[in-house]
C-alpha cells in the first residue's frame, strides 16, 4: 500500500501540473485558478510527506525503493535534497524542540522568523541553481503566470502547509508536560480535517511516538486528546 500511494501521489502531482500548464487559463479573475493553485499545492505538501515516509522506509521493505521514491519525491519538490532532508529529519528526532533540532528554531517562535531559518536550513545553492534552469527552459513552452501559478506558488503553500502544521505547530512553545518526551502536541480527533490539513502529519505527538507508521496509517494511533 506504501508504495501504491507513493506512485499516487507523484503520478497525480505530476498529471495535474503538466494539465493545469496546458489547459488552464492562468485568469485571476476565475475561481477554477485559485481550485487549481491550491490543489496543487496540496499535492506538494503529498511529495514532501512521501519523501519522509522514505526516510522512516514506510513505503518499501527494501531501502533502495525507499531511497528512489525519497530522491524522486524531494528531487520534484523543488529540487530539494534528500541527503539533507535524510540527516536533518533524524536530528529532528533525537532532539524534538531542542537547541540541536534542526527544524526548531530556538530563539524565537515568530511564525515567519522560523520559517526563514527552516528554509534556510534546507534550501541548497544547486537548488536555487536547478530551479532557476528549469524556470527559465519551461519558459519556452509555458507562460510566465501558468509556471507562477502552477508551479512555484503550489511549492510555497505545500512549504507553508508542511511547515505549520508538522512543525510549527506541534512543536512552538510553551512545552507542557504533556507533550514529553517529545517535545510535541497533536491535533485534536478530526480524521478529515488532519488529512486534509496535511495528511494526517498533525497527529505529530503519534508520529513521535511511532516514526515508521507510515502517513496513512497515522489516524490508527490517535491518541483522545
Amino acid at each position: 500500500m506504501g508504495l501504491l500511494l507513493a506512485i499516487l501521489i507523484i503520478g497525480a502531482w505530476l498529471f495535474h501540473l503538466v494539465y493545469s500548464l496546458l489547459y488552464v487559463d492562468p485568469n485571476l479573475a476565475s475561481p477554477m485558478t485559485y481550485v487549481h493553485t491550491l490543489l496543487q499545492g496540496y499535492l506538494f505538501t503529498g511529495l514532501f510527506i512521501t519523501g519522509h515516509d522514505a526516510i522512516h522506509r514506510s513505503i518499501s521493505r527494501k531501502d533502495w525503493v525507499n531511497d528512489l521514491f525519497g530522491w524522486l519525491a524531494s528531487f520534484l519538490f523543488a529540487g530539494l535534497s534528500y541527503k539533507r532532508l535524510t540527516r536533518n529529519h533524524w536530528q529532528h528526532h533525537r532532539f524534538p524542540g531542542q537547541e540541536e533540532d534542526p527544524d526548531f528554531y530556538v530563539k524565537s517562535q515568530n511564525f515567519w522568523k522560523w520559517w526563514l531559518v527552516f528554509m534556510y536550513r534546507y534550501v541548497t545553492i544547486p537548488q536555487l541553481v536547478f530551479m532557476a534552469v528549469a524556470f527559465n527552459v519551461l519558459l519556452i513552452w509555458f507562460s510566465e503566470a501558468s509556471l507562477l501559478l502552477f508551479w512555484i506558488i503550489p511549492a510555497f503553500l505545500g512549504t507553508f502547509q508542511m511547515f505549520y502544521f508538522g512543525v510549527f505547530a506541534p512543536h512552538k512553545k510553551p512545552h507542557t508536560k504533556s507533550m514529553n518526551p517529545y517535545n510535541s502536541r497533536t491535533q485534536k480527533k478530526n480524521h478529515l480535517w488532519a488529512m486534509l490539513s496535511c495528511y494526517f502529519f498533525g497527529y505529530h505527538y503519534e508520529h513521535h511516538d511511532s516514526p515508521t507508521t507510515p502517513w496513512w496509517k497515522l489516524y490508527k494511533t490517535k491518541q483522545t486528546k
